[in-house]
């Protein structure tokens, strides 16, 4: 452009309105009109700036490449230090490895009862002076537990919820001498009532005086209306013994429980009941029978003894 007269009026035109923008642009602060067309432009040019600042500053580029590679190694060194740390400490701690495999064993048996479960860890046993078994657990009604719920384990029942605080429950177990749950015998569906013994084995009372019971049998539970405290289908244990059948209304027979409660350490909550009845797909297989060796002796006669027996 040629520097006349009308070239250096539009000059000065130009300056005194872009003056006249700042001036409204200071005084409006965030209700500025022309922050719309601001923001437009940032959006427009802001790569553009971007591009250009990296193209011109690539000392600076570089210093800060340094410095975020340098921290990334940092960080990735760390998290495969604690991740060796946690896997040395899983690999050599048998208190963990045992921890792990009852958590296995109880989302297979909540799997195989479609029972959703809330898993929890016995923190503390009921005191001694209370002549009850119990235990805390360590979920409560921030959880979504509520009391007469059952409890389970990769074994079997455990018991059911009876006080539940915001963060902990309390958990009467199943050989407890006031605990008393419903049964059903697997395969021939006979139904009774188990009673806790505390260290001796469950008492359970048949319904049925002349059912066939014998040992070896198994029960599970057979579940209580609207599945509280009781779901069904969670394996009780094994017939230890049975009573002589006499001119009783019932038959009564001891039941070893599968759950071993002085060794309680994982345990889940029934949250949400099954759809159906799981009947005997919960109980755990079968042990084969193991098969009794025998023995033939084959008698070889000496060289020196004739067939007859006599000496020569």
């Amino acid at each position: 452009m040629r520097d006349t007269r009308e070239s250096r009026l539009l000059l000065v035109l130009l300056i005194a309105i872009a003056f006249a923008l700042i001036t409204v642009d200071i005084r409006g602060g965030q209700d500025s009109p022309v922050d719309g067309a601001r923001q437009a432009a940032a959006t427009v040019f802001g790569p553009i700036e971007n591009g250009v600042s990296s193209a011109v500053d690539p000392v600076g580029n570089a210093i800060a490449a340094v410095r975020d590679s340098s921290t990334r190694h940092d960080r990735v060194a760390q998290l495969e230090h604690d991740n060796a740390a946690l896997k040395a400490k899983l690999g050599s701690d048998d208190r963990n490895r045992s921890r792990l495999k009852q958590l296995d064993k109880m989302i297979k048996v909540a799997g195989e009862g479609q029972y959703g479960i809330k898993g929890a860890e016995v923190i503390a046993i009921g005191a001694a002076q209370g002549f009850s078994w119990t235990v805390t657990i360590d979920v409560g009604a921030h959880d979504g537990i509520k009391r007469d719920m059952t409890v389970l384990n990769g074994d079997g029942l455990v018991g059911r919820v009876t006080t539940v605080g915001p963060d902990t429950a309390t958990v009467l177990l199943a050989n407890d001498p006031d605990f008393t749950v419903g049964t059903r015998m697997e395969s021939t569906d006979e139904l009774g009532f188990a009673s806790g013994q505390g260290d001796r084995p469950l008492r359970v009372e048949l319904l049925n005086a002349k059912a066939k019971i014998k040992k070896g049998d198994r029960l599970v539970t057979f579940g209580s209306q609207a599945d509280k405290p009781f779901v069904p289908g969670v394996p009780v244990g094994v017939v230890s013994r049975v009573d002589p059948s006499g001119g009783d209304l019932t038959r009564t027979m001891y039941v070893r429980p599968y759950v071993s409660f002085t060794k309680l350490d994982i345990v889940g909550v029934v949250v949400a009941a099954p759809k159906s009845d799981p009947r005997d797909t919960v109980l755990p297989p079968k042990p084969r029978p193991t098969p009794t060796p025998t023995v033939t002796v084959t008698v070889t006669p000496s060289a020196n003894v004739p067939v007859d027996g006599q000496q020569q």
